[in-house]
């Protein structure tokens, strides 16, 4: 086995092996003038070593099927996307694509199951970790997606040079402010319209929105003063109308939590104010070190955090280790270069002294 693969394999034994510690969080925001922005965390308990990815339009994509020894869907890349990966792939984690289509793929344990290839669907087939690639570069809203996605096989093909499946669902926004969320479970696809726009992990989004309704009570406003045998209490500061509020690491939980904050918040007036507020709403879920500890002592943390300006095609992002933001305008490059283009995600953390 080749170093690098090698390498991905452990990697990977590791992460599936310890899949309760995977807690991404997504929102979906809007600006005063209904443009969009989406943005997420993603937790993993080691690097990733994720890469800024760039694929051009007309970039030839090859999927593989669960033998590996036969091609399965093979495409030509008709939108240009930016976002980032994951081991050094050609492909997308999360991303956005030239008509502003955004999305993420999330980690779904316990949960997800793919679909049966044949010599009949083979050249239709593709793995769920290659899906989002195939949507950010062959469609351009929601609604194409809902169409052509019944079209395709959905296999169980692994990642190469390790052995098990990886459990995904993901999300996907349009510009129009559509959210679907797309699950396979038991080799059954679903389809999700998703009005709240937030994502997190297992259960399926069903169950995530039935649990909304033990939370109906919360709201921004805080409490109003009340008498109690000729008593009057008032609450102890801003911020009542939350109690109640989970505030722990597991994806019911956060989901919870994204619903309320992405909700309770005011319409921005531009983009790049959305994209602030964005990385201040997800301030809520950085974990840090220690506290989301398994069994094996592996301790899940942030790795990094994305916000997507839909309507400009930039993607914003910061890291563990440097809490600059970085952008990339995926208009301003070479739509249609001859092969993907990667940069760097970390760079030194910048400190600025006072005066300067």
């Amino acid at each position: 086995m080749p170093k690098n693969n090698a390498i991905i394999f452990l990697s990977f034994t590791l992460i599936l092996h310890n899949s309760s510690l995977l807690a991404c969080t997504g929102i979906f925001l809007k600006t005063t003038s209904d443009n969009r922005v989406y943005a997420r965390t993603l937790e993993f308990m080691q690097d990733l070593q994720s890469q800024i990815l760039v694929t051009p339009r007309n970039y030839h994509c090859i999927a593989i099927t669960p033998t590996q020894n036969q091609h399965g869907l093979a495409w030509s890349a008709k939108y240009a996307v930016v976002g980032a990966n994951a081991f050094n792939s050609n492909n997308f984690v999360d991303g956005v694509n030239e008509t502003g289509l955004a999305g993420g793929l999330f980690y779904f344990p316990g949960f997800a199951g793919y679909q049966d290839v044949t010599e009949h669907n083979c050249q239709q087939s593709l793995p769920m970790w290659q899906l989002l690639t195939w949507i950010l570069t062959s469609c351009a809203t929601v609604a194409e997606v809902k169409q052509e996605l019944p079209k395709l096989t959905v296999s169980k093909a692994t990642f190469p040079g390790q052995t098990d499946v990886l459990p995904l669902h993901l999300i996907v926004h349009d510009p129009q402010g559509n959210s679907l969320v797309i699950e396979y479970i038991n080799g059954t696809l679903f389809m999700h319209d998703n009005p709240l726009g937030v994502m997190t992990n297992s259960p399926n989004f069903e169950w995530h929105i039935t649990n909304v309704r033990n939370y109906i009570n919360l709201t921004p406003v805080s409490a109003a003063n009340k008498t109690i045998a000729g008593v009057t209490f008032s609450p102890l500061g801003q911020g009542s109308g939350m109690l109640g509020l989970p505030g722990d690491f597991t994806p019911p939980s956060r989901f919870i939590r994204a619903t309320a904050f992405s909700q309770a918040a005011p319409g921005a007036p531009t983009e790049i104010a959305a994209i602030r507020q964005a990385f201040h709403i997800l301030n809520n879920f950085d974990i840090p070190h220690g506290s989301a500890i398994d069994a094996q002592g592996n301790s899940d943390y942030t790795l990094w955090t994305s916000a997507i300006d839909m309507k400009n095609k930039i993607f914003y992002f910061r890291t563990h280790d440097q809490f600059q933001l970085h952008s990339i305008h995926l208009m301003k490059m070479h739509l249609d270069a001859a092969q993907p283009v990667v940069f760097a995600m970390e760079s030194p953390d910048q400190i600025i002294d006072l005066p300067s």
